[in-house]
């Protein structure tokens, strides 16, 4: 069968299935997510029957949504910078090792993915708690009696997302290195280049893959994040997931909560391909 169908059109029969079941369970949600977002609420009698885009102009017009809104990606934005900045020279020293100790060493940074997100942020939360460890540090070290907590603050959401995330940093990073030819660098190194050069100007550029890949999966990851927000952040610090959240189960008004969720996903998206053509143009020019 596959001998009659023309060459052209091979590729759209060997991807069309998989292009269906993605579509079916990510497209069909996210069109139902939409149409639902369209609709209007009644504390009285429910979700309406009639189309409109009030909700858009609520939560775009309403300085609340807007300070969430804020909050979230500059939250992302932060945690990926800081995700870059460990991620990248772990990973450069993970590929300089020998293979037995590389080994060990992959699997320290992947060990926390094999723990649950919950349950590594709730330890992060006994860590942050206002009687926990982090206080009795504190304490024990002189700087006063007073209890120390980064519960329900930015800088503690900051702290344990990193710890989350930055396993991905590493690994994209490291993937992109284990293609680097070393010979490459050799060839640099004998004329005369200094290692910090050839670190710069060799493998850096040919890393950046890696640095790229690995800052949007980061960066999607921290601005849809759910439970470690929900878990450190809590009410005070809310990010648009728990919005999200909160306005789907707590006054249940789905279609305001359909609304920031696809707001979430648009701005998500708007701002990776930005991201990613901006990194591929400024390196087009480098390798010209």
């Amino acid at each position: 069968m596959m001998a009659s169908i023309q060459p052209r059109k091979v590729p759209y029969f060997l991807t069309g299935p998989g292009v269906i079941f993605f579509a079916a369970l990510l497209g069909a949600p996210m069109v139902m997510t939409l149409l639902l977002s369209l609709h209007s609420y009644d504390f009285n009698t429910g979700i309406q029957p009639d189309w409109t885009l009030a909700n858009y102009v609520e939560v775009l017009g309403d300085s609340y949504f807007q300070k969430i809104f804020g909050r979230t990606f500059g939250l992302a934005l932060l945690v990926t910078v800081i995700c870059v900045l460990i991620g990248v020279p772990e990973a450069y020293v993970l590929s300089r090792l020998s293979s037995r100790w590389r080994s060990v060493f992959l699997l320290v940074v992947l060990g926390p993915l094999l723990i649950s997100v919950v349950v590594r942020t709730l330890g992060w939360a006994l860590f942050f708690g206002g009687n926990g460890v982090l206080t009795m540090t504190a304490q024990a070290l002189g700087f006063g009696d007073e209890p120390v907590s980064l519960m329900f603050t930015f800088t503690g959401m900051t702290i344990a997302l990193v710890h989350v995330l930055v396993p991905f940093m590493v690994i994209s990073v490291w993937a992109s290195l284990q293609k680097i030819d070393p010979q490459s660098e050799d060839a640099g190194l004998s004329l005369g280049a200094s290692k910090m050069t050839v670190l710069r100007r060799i493998t850096l550029p040919q890393a950046m893959p890696g640095i790229l890949s690995g800052s949007i999966i980061v960066f999607a990851l921290t601005a849809s994040a759910f439970a470690t927000p929900a878990i450190i952040g809590g009410r005070r610090m809310k990010v648009v997931a728990t919005a999200a959240y909160d306005e789907y189960l707590s006054t249940l008004n789905w279609p305001l909560g359909a609304t920031i969720a696809i707001l979430l996903l648009l701005a998500n998206i708007g701002i990776i391909v930005s991201y990613n053509k901006l990194i591929e143009r400024r390196f087009a020019k480098v390798f010209e």
